[in-house]
């Protein structure tokens, strides 16, 4: 590895497919390496994903997390971007500050609206339909020790149909999220 390479660790509890868009998307680069895959759920499919692209993969529980096993863990690998992508605990307050504004997170809505504990998925898209709201979309913000409270870094509008459905709104922001979440890493990493 180069010296001036960027380390970036991701943080992902699902699917995956920002991570795996991540990955495609500095795969090649000479200035960027995707260090490890931390993930907190066994039955991800993100961690078979990454596994077979040879990335490092760490699995952890909910108290590796409170025992600060991670937050050493983190320490020793010093990255210079931590990315949420899909991620569903809350990051401890000791980690917020260790990596205060190198730790980002994608939401599927424009905060601070939709944001919170309990906002996640389907939940949003479907207080964004009952509340009859003609805009919805997507923002990447730091993380710190609130849920989705950290300075807002890029939002995306994304404009309703009148005949909308959560599934329907939920496949046009991912598709958003999956052409801007990258993009924005990007710039993170060349400041």
């Amino acid at each position: 590895m180069k010296k001036n390479n960027k380390n970036i660790v991701i943080f992902a509890s699902g699917s995956g497919s920002n991570a795996v868009k991540i990955f495609d998307h500095f795969k090649g680069k000479d200035n960027v390496n995707i260090d490890c895959l931390y993930c907190n759920n066994p039955g991800a499919k993100v961690l078979k994903t990454f596994k077979r692209l040879n990335i490092k993969t760490v699995l952890f529980s909910k108290t590796d997390f409170e025992n600060k096993k991670i937050l050493k863990s983190l320490i020793k690998r010093n990255p210079d971007l931590i990315i949420l992508a899909g991620f569903l605990l809350k990051i401890p307050k000791e980690i917020t500050i260790a990596f205060k504004n190198k730790i980002t997170n994608i939401h599927p809505s424009l905060l601070p609206s939709y944001g919170g504990k309990g906002m996640y998925g389907q939940n949003i898209h479907k207080a964004v339909l009952l509340n009859k709201e003609k805009v919805s979309g997507l923002t990447i913000h730091y993380v710190n020790e609130k849920y989705d409270d950290g300075a807002i870094i890029f939002q995306k509008e994304v404009f309703l149909d009148p005949f909308e459905t959560a599934n329907s709104l939920s496949e046009k922001i991912l598709a958003e999220e999956h052409l801007n979440y990258s993009v924005v890493i990007e710039k993170l990493l060349a400041k």
